[in-house]
C-alpha cells in the first residue's frame, strides 16, 4: 500500500500511543540471543490478562499475524483512516518484570533493532512511523549505553520504558537515564504494563484479583512515578528533561497537583530541593496523554476538567490503537474550541518532541 500523504502541519494530529508487536515470536527471537529463548516466550502477560480479548478484532491485518503487525495494514486502517500525521510507536515487551538485568537490558536491546528494521528503517519511506528507545531500567548504565547507540537515529524520538517497578522512578538510580536523556534532547516516557509482574510491586497496596481491578489501578503506578519525580527534585537537578505520562489517564492530574502544591506550601522545608510549585515543574517538563479518556456522561463536565488540568498546555493525543479501548480522534472527545484541539491533538506533541520535522 503505498503511501504519498503528507502531513499537514496547521490542522494536524499526532498520535503518541501506538503499539507495534512483532508478528510471531520467532520474528523477535531473530534479534534475541538464543540463550534467552525459553524464558522470553509469550507476548502476553502471565496474568492480569484481558478476559475477552485485549486487540481489536477489526484489526487483524488481511496478511495475517497479530493486530499491530503489519506496517501497511497499521498505516491504512490508522493513518489514512482518521488522517494522522505521525504515529509515535511503544512496543510493550513488559521489560521491567524480568529479575535477570543482562535479560532484561538484551530484550530491550532487541526489541530497538526489530523496531528499527521493521517500522522505521523500512516501511517508512515518509517517516511517519516514530520510535521509542526502550530501556531496562533494572540495569541503568546498559539502558544509558542503549540510549547513546540509538540517540542519533532519525525517527527514534523518545525513550521508553514501564510504569511497572519495585522503586518509584524519582530515585538516585534512575538518573543516569535522565541525565542522558536530557543530554540528547530525548523524552523518557513511562507506559503502564507490568504492575505486580515478576520483580514489581502492584500499583495498589495489594495484588488485584482480576484484570479489571488491575486495569483500573494503572494510573496508580502513573501517579506514584509523578510524586517521585518532583519530590525528589529530579526537574531541579535535570531541568531539560521532559516526561511523557502515557495511556495512564488524566482526569487525575487536577486534583493531585492541588493536593500536592498545598503540602509543598507546608513541607518545602523537608524538600528543599524542590524550588517551585509542584504544578509548575508539570506544566514545564511533563506532558500527558488523553488515553484512556475517562468521559462522563455530561460532556460539559470532561471540558471542565480540561480546564483545571491546563490541558491546553500538557495533554497530547493518544489513540492506545490496536487496544480494545482505542480513543477515536473524531469519536471520542467533546466539542472543543479550535485553539483546544489544535494543542491536543497536534501542537503539544510537535513541540514536545524535538525531533519531530
Amino acid at each position: 500500500m503505498a503511501d504519498t500523504g503528507k502531513p499537514n502541519k496547521l490542522n494536524g494530529i499526532i498520535d503518541c500511543d501506538v503499539h507495534p508487536i512483532p508478528r510471531s515470536l520467532e520474528e523477535l527471537h531473530a534479534y534475541l540471543p538464543s540463550r534467552w529463548h525459553k524464558h522470553y516466550f509469550s507476548f502476553s502477560r502471565p496474568f492480569y490478562n484481558h478476559p475477552h480479548h485485549v486487540l481489536r478484532l477489526d484489526a487483524l491485518p488481511e496478511k495475517g499475524g497479530a493486530p499491530g503487525s503489519d506496517p501497511d495494514f497499521l498505516r491504512e486502517q490508522l493513518l489514512h483512516q482518521f488522517g494522522i500525521d505521525y504515529a509515535i510507536l511503544l512496543p510493550i515487551p513488559n521489560i521491567t518484570m524480568w529479575p535477570n538485568p543482562t535479560m532484561a537490558a538484551d530484550l530491550a536491546r532487541a526489541y530497538n533493532q526489530w523496531l528499527a528494521d521493521k517500522w522505521l528503517d523500512n516501511n517508512n519511506s515518509d517517516g511517519r512511523f516514530k520510535g521509542s528507545i526502550t530501556v531496562a531500567p533494572q540495569d541503568p548504565q546498559a539502558a544509558v549505553r542503549e540510549i547513546e547507540h540509538w540517540a542519533n537515529h532519525p525517527h527514534m524520538v523518545q525513550v521508553l520504558t514501564d510504569s511497572g517497578s519495585g522503586m518509584n522512578y524519582g530515585h538516585k538510580q534512575f538518573h543516569p537515564i535522565y541525565e542522558t536523556c536530557e543530554h540528547y534532547g530525548l523524552p523518557f516516557a513511562i507506559h503502564p504494563t507490568s504492575e505486580g509482574l515478576g520483580i514489581n510491586s502492584p500499583a495498589s497496596p495489594g495484588y488485584p484479583t482480576t484484570y479489571f481491578e488491575w486495569s483500573a489501578s494503572l494510573t496508580f503506578s502513573i501517579q506514584a512515578h509523578l510524586v517521585s519525580f518532583i519530590s525528589e527534585g529530579v526537574f531541579e537537578r535535570f531541568p531539560g528533561l521532559k516526561v511523557a505520562l502515557v495511556e495512564g489517564g488524566s482526569s487525575w492530574l487536577a486534583p493531585l497537583l492541588w493536593r500536592l502544591d498545598e503540602g509543598w506550601r507546608g513541607l518545602r522545608n523537608e524538600v528543599p530541593w524542590v524550588k517551585k510549585l509542584p504544578s509548575e515543574y508539570v506544566r514545564e517538563n511533563v506532558r500527558v496523554t488523553s488515553q484512556p479518556l475517562h468521559s462522563p456522561e455530561n460532556k460539559e463536565h470532561l471540558l471542565q476538567i480540561f480546564e483545571m488540568m491546563n490541558a491546553r498546555e500538557v495533554m497530547m493525543y493518544a489513540s492506545d490503537y490496536p487496544h480494545w479501548d482505542f480513543d477515536s480522534p473524531i469519536r471520542t472527545f467533546p466539542k472543543m474550541d479550535g485553539d483546544l484541539k489544535n494543542r491536543i491533538f497536534y501542537e503539544n506533541a510537535k513541540d514536545f518532541y524535538q525531533k519531530l520535522p
